[in-house]
């Protein structure tokens, strides 16, 4: 049995991979990710309840000629008395208990023998979970010098529907289909990272494929316009495209003619202008709620006001790193997407007050606001902010011009749950002491501010309890 202390969870990183333990199926370098809230997958988080793990001399491989795990003779469980063992094969009691493990943890403890990973590889417990494979894991080395795909049965066993490949080929993707038993239906979601993919394999995935709803294309710069054109199917509901050279405004508008029900569309491609926002057809305009647009360096207020026009329903907008959006584009986006729920002008050098006067006076529903290296906002700004009731997440990292002053502003802010002011070089510890009167806060991100000091932190550990503090 061992100890809390002995029990933290691997370091969770930004993008929310974690390490997968060496696996009977010869993926022994696997990764997983899990969805979880961006507000949360920055820390180390350790098991909400103490762990019951198998002890360290366990060992992570598991023999080959007994893939199911080790029988009870063989389980560490054996060191338990009678009653305990008994307890701990209990199936009812184990299907309760086994929730409130991390994933990582999960990957071990179904090693520790038969009832224990028959009772884990149940799909209940992998809901979320994304195992990410590359491609020098998709193939074992046989004794003859040559190369096999490894077997997915203990993934099919759980029950996965979404994957990440990382490096794959056009060959391993058909690898993949063929040797996967859930592919052709079971797979709603397919992420395809710095992969040499062209516009066969991406036609010949999506023609297999049958149940892909959920499509990724990050550094991926084999495949060109046509490809899209030829592959994209209607049934696609999200669409993620990224650092993906080939990729203008025809890509765009492949996207808006072949995809009719598409719900989601993220987009970082430098050489997309304004002409491409107005490709977007009526159909859209119902059906498509959030539009992420990253680095799109090219689009003007002239391409907002295609867009907004176009896609009126949206309630989550990112105009994230547009560099040449203005005070007038977020004006137009205040006055026609009055749905908005979120909203992310960061990296938008450009913006100003003003922007923020008009946020606040037609943007009633908005819940998210993300202001990052917005340089030039200012207290007046948040003087602004101040009178939106609805706001519950504020990120004003690297604001460089907020002072004092304009933190005073966000006192009387009772839906506020998330602050972030982190880097922000001008805030004092007098100014940042002042946010305990903001009480029903329930995350608040400091790193690299500093005004942030040791006792300002245990001020806050007094005075606002239930508040996770990020130093």
């Amino acid at each position: 049995m061992s100890t809390p202390s002995e029990l933290k969870s691997p370091c969770v990183p930004r993008n929310g991979m974690v390490k997968l333990p060496p696996q009977p199926n010869g993926l022994g370098s696997a990764s997983i990710t899990k969805g979880t809230p961006a507000a949360k997958n920055r820390l180390c988080q350790s098991s909400s309840v103490p762990g019951i793990l198998p002890p360290p001399s366990l060992p992570y491989h598991l023999d080959p000629l007994n893939p199911l795990g080790p029988d009870l003779d063989h389980s560490p469980l054996m060191a338990l008395k009678p009653p305990l063992r008994q307890l701990a094969l209990d199936e009812k009691l184990l299907n309760r208990l086994l929730w409130y493990f991390t994933t990582a943890e999960k990957c071990v403890l179904a090693q520790v023998c038969r009832t224990w990973r028959k009772v884990l590889y149940q799909p209940k417990f992998w809901e979320g979970v994304t195992p990410i494979l590359h491609a020098k894991e998709l193939y074992a080395l046989l004794p003859s010098g040559e190369k096999e795909f490894v077997s997915l049965q203990a993934f099919a066993l759980r029950g996965f529907q979404a994957f990440c490949l990382v490096g794959v080929s056009d060959l391993d993707i058909c690898e993949f289909i063929d040797n996967y038993p859930l592919s052709k239906k079971g797979v709603k979601s397919v992420s395809l990272k710095r992969s040499t993919i062209t516009d066969a394999g991406l036609e010949v995935m999506l023609e297999q494929m049958q149940g892909l709803m959920h499509l990724e294309l990050a550094g991926c710069n084999d495949f060109t316009e046509a490809g899209l054109w030829s592959s994209l199917n209607a049934r696609l509901t999200s669409l993620s495209v990224s650092d993906c050279i080939n990729v203008a405004d025809d890509a765009i508008a492949a996207i808006s003619q072949l995809l009719p029900n598409l719900s989601e569309l993220s987009l970082q491609a430098y050489h997309v202008t304004d002409t491409a926002m107005a490709y977007f057809t009526a159909k859209q305009g119902y059906t498509t709620h959030t539009l992420r647009l990253h680095s799109c360096w090219e689009i003007t207020n002239h391409g907002v006001v295609n867009m907004v026009h176009s896609l009126p329903n949206l309630t989550a907008l990112s105009l994230s790193g547009c560099s040449k959006i203005t005070d007038d584009g977020v004006e137009l986006v205040a006055e026609n997407l009055r749905k908005l729920r979120s909203l992310d002008l960061s990296w938008c050098p450009r913006i100003t007050d003003m922007a923020l006067e008009y946020i606040a006076c037609d943007l009633h529903k908005l819940e998210e606001l993300v202001l990052d290296r917005c340089v030039r906002i200012t207290d007046t700004g948040l003087g602004y902010l101040s009178t939106m009731s609805s706001l519950r997440s504020l990120y004003l990292r690297w604001c460089c011009q907020v002072q004092d002053f304009g933190l005073q502003h966000l006192f009387g802010m009772r839906s506020l749950r998330l602050l972030s002011l982190a880097g922000c070089p001008l805030l004092t510890t007098t100014g940042l002491s002042g946010l305990i009167q903001i009480q029903d806060l329930e995350e608040l991100e400091l790193t690299n501010c500093p005004g942030a000091t040791a006792e300002l932190f245990k001020y806050y550990s007094q005075h606002l309890a239930r508040c996770m503090v990020i130093e």
